[in-house]
């Protein structure tokens, strides 16, 4: 087993990647009449143990990270001193529509009963949240495709956030702030998404500022943990059969003071 031992130099914990039937079989093969659970036992006796894979590895740390967050940080001050409007965006992976499995649990006197396989086939269709989060109004809303997630897409969810709830709110000002994630749609290197915001401002006499956040970074944006996770917890355990919404909340769960 020696080429098929892996260990922690810190704190000597070894484990292999062979199961313990494996290792029977080839204990029987040299003559030890061996079971799988004597095996098992044997081997946590020399310091092995069942190990899973551990998300520890970063990629070069960019040298220029803390000065955007420097950055994002003193945009939002900005914006929040002047009682200017400021908005959290990001899209969600794709969702298929119909009775499909989904992580999580929920209170019920029957389990529910959803397909064995996710085959895209027998979805009736597709969903693709994209949520936008007004940080000042604590409120969000959510809007969902049924194609795909394009740069254009992001836009016009923003000019129906500010059509229908932004310009409402905020009458008296032409500034807002978007903060996005670094890649997807909204990315920063995504041209079509800032041809398509300048032609949103171009529309309502705007001036849009956006802040990206690094790469790796977007548990930082606050639509993440202010929004989505809220939308998990209430679809937890239960199939996305439907397009239309289960349950609405007039407002999210109030914000700890900064």
């Amino acid at each position: 087993m020696d080429h098929d031992t892996a260990g922690d130099p810190v704190s000597g914990i070894k484990w292999t990647r062979r199961t313990t039937e494996k290792i029977a079989t080839q204990l029987r093969a040299g003559g030890l009449d061996v079971c799988a659970n004597t095996v098992a036992g044997l081997v946590k006796q020399l310091g092995y143990r069942l190990r899973v894979n551990h998300k520890k590895l970063t990629r070069r740390r960019d040298p220029g990270r803390d000065v955007q967050f420097s950055y994002i940080s003193a945009q939002r001050e900005h914006f929040a001193a002047n009682r200017w409007p400021l908005v959290s965006v990001d899209a969600k992976h794709r969702e298929l529509v119909g009775d499909f499995a989904n992580h999580g649990q929920t209170w019920s006197r029957q389990p529910i009963a959803v397909n064995t396989y996710d085959f895209p086939s027998q979805a009736d269709g597709v969903a693709i949240p994209y949520g936008i989060y007004d940080l000042r109004a604590n409120r969000a809303s959510v809007f969902v495709g049924t194609s795909h997630n394009t740069p254009a897409f992001a836009v016009d969810n923003l000019a129906k956030w500010w059509l229908y709830h932004g310009r409402r709110r905020y009458p008296h000002t032409s500034q807002l702030l978007v903060l996005a994630d670094g890649g997807g749609s909204n990315g920063a290197k995504a041209r079509a998404w800032r041809v398509a915001l300048q032609q949103l401002c171009d529309r309502y006499g705007l001036t849009i500022t956006v802040c990206h956040y690094p790469t790796g970074a977007s548990k930082y944006n606050p639509v993440e943990h202010r929004l989505f996770s809220q939308i998990s917890k209430n679809w937890a355990g239960r199939p996305l059969d439907s397009y239309e919404p289960s349950s609405t909340t007039s407002a999210l769960p109030q914000p700890p003071p900064a």
